[in-house]
């Protein structure tokens, strides 16, 4: 009733451009006074209406020019607050009219203006108050008793005062925790240290941090342990195997990394009259993982495996992950396999998912399986991989033509710049190279494409509720941004506009591959489109150019992979389509809103700690002279990438002899010489900085 009541004085409230009368409003929903007063109490407080006329009148909040923002950046005399509105700039607000608001609160913001130098507001309440606890790196004034300050990580753009013995026995140059409070009566915020995790100069303290401040678990419960310890314990037994597809003879294999421990992936492939037939086996996971348990509440919360250069947080307790569902080589697992049926040119004809029993032949290695295809590996390889050599060459042929036909419909080729950090014995980065990508990781992953759609074309042709990886087309404004770039880079921009096909993207990404513009084309391609997500609608992958694609290979390190495991399960075992569809409704709405959301954190959580990791490599390489190329361009000046994919910062305000001009787009020009520097353009420049734990480098050119 409380949300049906909330919905209907909303609707009442909408398409009324003056604030209603609240006994007209009360006489038109046709309540007594306290269910009126309920729900406008309710709606206030989210900042969804507001009183006006001595409380005499209410309105929706944005007619009467009130809207929702979420604090994000705070200086020591203002801030700015990002609106919920589509569209709308951040609001500049003085900090004597902020409230005591601080990062990550919601807020409802009034008094908007608009100046030239942007908007301006006042924070009329805090709707929701943001986390208290933040991270940060201590600094101490000079002498014995110089003060401690803090300064943060994110969020506040100053040093933050210690409260009197609040430092918990921090030296200056530690990493800390601390907690954050407002005292209304300095109008002043203050910091109070609650954990010290180490030396802010250490990229694994810094990734501690990081771990901490985002909210990732690292640690199961011992209910999720024991429920682990007991399910990885149970024997495969004959009744089950009877239950399932014996698959144990076939010649079915791994491909993955030398480190890899959570083997979840397996294929067969065998080449036919009139086509082929391709196995992408896959643990399965949700045999173990069943609805409801401990295993599975907790890996819905932590949503998938996080990996960072020392370590990898997994989803699921490694008895799960590493043991029982791990498919190694010589041992029967248990797996659900998608088998399909293609013709001679690739294209999917036919498919079936089944429950299956397995043997691994040969735990395969991408360095190895390259090996054996470019025609490098010794007899000691051929030897490992005798049991599925003529695989390996046919699986090869076949992802040459999938390959060939994802180009064809316009599939994005993408360079996404992918960092290997090689680290020490105590966890120092000592080497970093961009990872390279050999035929046998083409070779899975169109295999692991080619899986993944049919898992989708058959829960949407079931109608069952399900859980879709859609990736949407890129909104008109970045679309005209990417053409601005392209142009001053020389490139054909007349497709990119509303509309534009996947084809168009990729031919541009082609043209740029034969220029010094290949990289930053093919980055800015990458913000251009919108982020992939999940959703329970079959809404197409615009990355991919498929209308239909989920994600079903990878249940031991990605839960929406678990939700359709399970959700598939019941259909292939005949469960009644409405029985399905009454349990997994909510179910699956549930799993693709929380995947989204745990996804856009462990990519946050992943991307800061590289660069710690980087700025912890170039730490040891100060002074030295490199060439690179600018990648980008600021008004303040220029990012420089290495060979290695490091990018650093060249600041072009520090010379007080120039004054270079940013043209917006891909140049910046000295006015008083004429010098300019453009996007591609080759540099030579001297590392003269790094800050491991701002992730940050900084060179001058040379």
């Amino acid at each position: 009733m409380k949300q049906e009541d909330n919905e209907k004085l909303l609707t009442l409230l909408q398409g009324q451009e003056e604030p209603m009368d609240c006994l007209e409003l009360m006489r038109l929903a046709g309540w007594e006074p306290q269910r009126f007063n309920n729900a406008v109490a309710y709606l206030e407080s989210k900042g969804e209406i507001v009183s006006v006329v001595r409380r005499k009148k209410i309105a929706l909040a944005e007619t009467a020019g009130y809207y929702k923002a979420t604090i994000v950046r705070q200086n020591r005399w203002f801030l700015f607050a990002h609106p919920f509105a589509e569209g709308m700039e951040d609001v500049f607000i003085h900090a004597s009219v902020s409230k005591g608001a601080m990062p990550g609160d919601v807020v409802l913001l009034k008094r908007i203006e608009e100046s030239e130098k942007g908007l301006s507001g006042e924070v009329d309440k805090i709707l929701e108050k943001g986390s208290r606890i933040i991270t940060g790196v201590i600094e101490r004034e000079k002498g014995k008793k110089g003060k401690a300050y803090v300064l943060p990580d994110t969020g506040f753009a100053y040093h933050l005062s210690i409260v009197p013995g609040g430092e918990l026995k921090s030296k200056d140059g530690d990493k800390v925790k601390v907690v954050v409070s407002y005292h209304p009566k300095e109008k002043k915020v203050y910091a109070r240290v609650i954990h010290i995790y180490g030396r802010a100069d250490s990229a694994k303290i810094c990734s501690d941090a990081i771990i901490d401040a985002a909210g990732i678990p690292t640690k199961f419960s011992v209910p999720v342990k024991h429920e682990a310890a007991l399910k990885a314990a149970e024997p495969i037994t004959e009744q089950e195997i009877a239950r399932r597809l014996d698959l144990r003879d076939e010649p079915i294999f791994t491909i993955d990394g030398a480190d890899a421990k959570d083997l979840d992936d397996a294929i067969s492939v065998k080449k036919t009259e009139k086509g082929w037939e391709l196995g992408v086996h896959i643990a399965d996971v949700s045999h173990y993982v069943t609805m409801g348990s401990q295993l599975d509440l907790s890996a819905m919360d932590r949503g998938t495996s996080v990996y960072f250069a020392d370590r990898v947080i997994p989803m699921l307790p490694i008895e799960i992950s590493n043991g029982c569902c791990s498919l190694n080589a010589g041992t029967p697992k248990l797996t659900f396999s998608a088998l399909i049926t293609l013709d001679e040119k690739a294209e999917i004809v036919d498919y079936r998912f089944e429950k299956s029993v397995i043997i691994s032949k040969v735990r395969g290695v991408y360095s190895e399986v390259n090996a054996i295809l470019d025609g490098s590996a010794d007899d000691a390889l051929k030897e490992k991989y005798a049991p599925v050599l003529s695989e390996i060459f046919v699986a090869e042929e076949l992802a040459e033509l999938l390959k060939a036909k994802a180009k064809q419909r316009g599939e994005l080729e993408l360079e996404t710049g992918e960092l290997r950090f090689v680290l020490d014995e105590n966890g120092v980065c000592i080497d970093v190279a961009e990872r390279e990508r050999g035929l046998a990781e083409e070779l899975i992953e169109q295999f692991m494409i080619t899986a993944n759609r049919a898992a989708a074309l058959y829960a949407k042709s079931a109608l069952i509720p399900f859980v879709y990886r859609v990736h949407e087309a890129p909104e008109e404004d970045r679309l005209e941004s990417l053409a601005e770039l392209a142009a001053a880079c020389g490139l054909t921009t007349r497709r990119l506009k509303a509309g534009v096909h996947q084809t168009d993207l990729s031919e541009l990404i082609q043209r740029a591959k034969e220029t010094k513009y290949a990289r930053l084309i093919s980055a800015q391609v990458l913000r251009t489109m919108a982020k992939a997500r999940y959703d329970t609608r079959p809404l197409g992958h615009f990355g991919l150019s498929l209308a239909d694609y989920c994600h079903f290979t990878s249940p031991i390190r990605r839960y929406p992979d678990t939700s359709i495991h399970r959700i598939l399960t019941d259909l292939v075992s005949g469960e009644p389509i409405d029985r399905i569809q009454q349990r997994y409704e909510a179910f699956a709405q549930e799993s693709a809103k929380i995947s989204s959301d745990r996804e856009l954190r462990a990519m946050r959580a992943e991307r800061d700690a590289e660069k710690c990791y980087a700025a912890e490599y170039m730490t040891s390489h100060i002074g030295e002279v490199h060439e690179g190329v600018v990648t980008g361009i600021t008004n303040k000046g220029l990012f420089v990438g290495l060979s290695n994919g490091i990018e650093g910062f060249v600041s072009l305000m520090d010379d007080e002899h120039t004054f270079f001009e940013f043209d917006g787009t891909a140049t910046t020009t000295d006015r008083r010489t004429g010098k300019s520097y453009a996007i591609g353009d080759s540099v030579t420049i001297k590392v003269m900085a790094a800050s491991v734990p701002m992730g940050t480098v900084d060179f001058a050119l040379t």
